[in-house]
């Protein structure tokens, strides 16, 4: 059965430096195309437009089946009205795509440039009406997206209507289709359109976790579908945390007894669905599961996984029966998870929790103002000194208080008699020896089952000489981890939690707009090592009922910085038509988001305020 919800909260509130409607010359087109130019002529659509299709990979499903979505969306309103208009005579009545190549698989750097063409049919026109023509159909799928409908006064999109708070005398296009209420006629504005476009990272994803709080596999569905829309093209899945086991894993079974209850979990068909409903629209799934730290649900299932009854985390190092577990669940992953990137996370390992002599550790502070920091530990050199020994009684009862696990540490100034570095006496290794030992083996494990291991940069940062030369080093603490990541020859992903945590609700969506993941890399040869990014929405503090609106309409403005080029590698040589005469002296050009996913751009010296409002309703 279909559930009914309605979401109704304001996007964001921008400044637009306008006295009048907006500016005609402008493109509304997200993300931004990389070249593109356009005409002065209006077009209409015809509510019946066929599809015709060339190449070898013309025929596809993928193809198919994303023309009829997007025919669907565009023609919401106007095939009801159809009757009506049926005696007109439409200047579009054909799309054709032609994909050159049948290969369908979708893999990280898969083609996704495409050519966009609309024009009028005449005796001496060569286009065919609507032509896109891409390499894959994953590049003929990012053309669909720009060609479909966003009319910027009202829209009903898939189940979702928006609303825009402000009297415009004349309508405007944000992607090329736009609905006419007078005519009640689908039309494409300025009029000829040639679109040459591809992205400008390989990899543009958005993390979302359902340990934190279960998401149905419908709402899944929706945060993809919202996707395709800003063209990002990963789901990054954080199935499994310390709070809860949600996944099947047949190789064992018992495994989804950490899950929050029965009704919370997604079986092997589930996420097959998942990963295929995905791949429809072009994006990859990849899967998650951190290790050694945030692991506590594991040993619902199987509680020899915890180093001991009273703490449950990081997983055991000492058995060879963890990393059977682990390898089990890659080997059942692996069949249903065909991107090749694995996430296995490695951040916020609480190391000390491995040492057997435990009544020898010293000082742990607690560090709210970090939500996520890494574990750094102190350890006690010997157990005379009194001063010390109070307080190692004094952290114990603390970690006991607060079911370690959930702690988050941070170094603190030592005291008398202490030292870093704890011995696990049973296998004559540091703790910091036993959490480089678990990511690397847990690597090895990753890289016998085909898949490229990426790791939080805890792991980068502790013993970066040790990691697999093919480790993805992903950033998060901060900056300047990835320009040192790329100098010692790794790939990295940003983000940045001060940029693009989207539960961190304190950040403007102008600020996930200025984010660089380039910052501080001159070299372009190092550059080409920064796969992209993406945007994380950890679930601490998002359930189904507010998912949508945390996400949207931050991570538009991430995929608007991570599909396009830079605004400055945008030159006014290319004579483009809607970016020439919108500069000052100094190029001074300023970019601001429009309902999320489409694009305005205004100069200074201007003064008019615009509130956009977002309804959605889904069923």
């Amino acid at each position: 059965m279909k559930s009914s919800l309605l979401f109704l909260f304001t996007i964001c509130t921008f400044l637009l430096y306008s006295s009048a409607a907006l500016d005609d010359s402008l493109t509304y087109v997200w993300p931004l195309p990389a070249k593109f130019s356009s005409g002065n002529n209006t077009l209409s659509v015809d509510p019946e437009l066929s599809l015709v299709v060339g190449g070898k990979g013309g025929t596809s499903s993928i193809i198919k089946d994303g023309f009829d979505r997007y025919k669907k969306i565009i023609f919401k309103h106007s095939s009801k009205s159809y009757s009506v208009n049926k005696r007109l005579v439409f200047d579009i009545g054909i799309l054709k795509i032609v994909v050159l190549s049948d290969n369908e698989e979708l893999q990280l750097g898969v083609d996704e440039s495409y050519l966009l063409l609309v024009k009028k049919r005449n005796g001496r026109s060569i286009i065919g009406e609507a032509y896109i023509e891409a390499n894959t159909v994953y590049g003929a799928l990012r053309g669909l997206e720009s060609m479909k409908l966003r009319a910027c006064d009202f829209i009903e999109c898939m189940d979702c209507i928006y609303l825009l708070n402000i009297e415009l005398t004349a309508r405007k296009e944000c992607q090329l289709c736009a609905f006419e209420y007078e005519t009640k006629t689908v039309q494409i504005y300025r009029a000829p359109w040639y679109i040459l476009d591809k992205p400008r990272f390989a990899y543009r994803g958005l993390l979302i976790d359902t340990s934190r709080h279960y998401l149905p596999t419908d709402v899944i569905k929706q945060i993809i579908e919202s996707m395709s829309y800003a063209k990002l093209n990963v789901l990054h899945w954080h199935i499994i945390d310390e709070e809860s086991f949600p996944l099947e894993v047949p190789s064992y079974p018992d495994l989804w007894k950490g899950s929050y209850t029965k009704w919370e979990r997604y079986t092997v068909e589930d996420a097959y669905e998942i990963v295929n409903f995905a791949k429809m629209r072009g994006i990859n799934v990849m899967a998650e599961i951190d290790v050694p730290g945030h692991a506590e649900s594991w040993g619902t299932g199987y509680p020899d996984l915890w180093p001991s009854p009273s703490c449950r985390e990081p997983l055991d190092v000492t058995k060879n029966f963890t990393f059977d577990v682990i390898s089990g669940i890659m080997t059942d992953l692996r069949k249903i998870f065909p991107f090749g990137l694995f996430h296995l996370g490695g951040d916020e390992v609480n190391t000390v929790l491995w040492n057997p002599n435990r009544n020898k550790v010293a000082m742990l502070t607690l560090n709210s103002k970090v939500p996520r920091s890494t574990a750094q530990l102190i350890y006690m050199k010997d157990g005379n000194n009194e001063q010390s020994a109070l307080l190692c009684s004094i952290v114990i009862v603390m970690l006991t208080f607060w079911n370690c696990p959930s702690a988050r540490y941070s170094w603190m100034k030592k005291v008398p008699g202490i030292e870093a570095g704890g011995l696990l006496l049973d296998h004559n290794m540091t703790t910091k020896d036993a959490y480089r030992y678990f990511v690397l083996r847990a690597q090895e494990i990753a890289i016998s089952k085909g898949w490229t291991p990426v790791n939080w940069e805890e792991t980068f940062n502790t013993f970066a000489s040790n990691l697999n030369p093919r480790t993805i080093v992903h950033n998060w603490l901060g900056g300047g981890v990835c320009p040192k990541a790329v100098a010692k020859g790794f790939r990295c992903l940003f983000s940045n939690q001060g940029f693009w945590y989207l539960d961190h609700l304190d950040v403007p969506w102008d600020e996930v707009y200025k984010a660089e993941p380039l910052e501080g890399i001159n070299d372009t040869s190092l550059q080409e090592l920064v796969l992209g990014g993406e945007v994380c929405m950890w679930g601490e503090t998002a359930d189904t009922s507010v998912v949508q609106q945390t996400i949207w309409p931050r991570a538009a403005a991430a995929a608007g910085v991570e599909f396009r080029l830079l605004l400055s590698q945008i030159t006014m040589r290319d004579n483009l038509q809607g970016v020439q005469g919108h500069a000052t002296s100094n190029n001074n050009i300023v970019l601001r988001l429009v309902i999320g996913v489409n694009l305005m751009r205004y100069v200074d010296g201007l003064d008019e305020k615009v509130q956009i409002t977002y309804v959605c309703e889904m069923k």
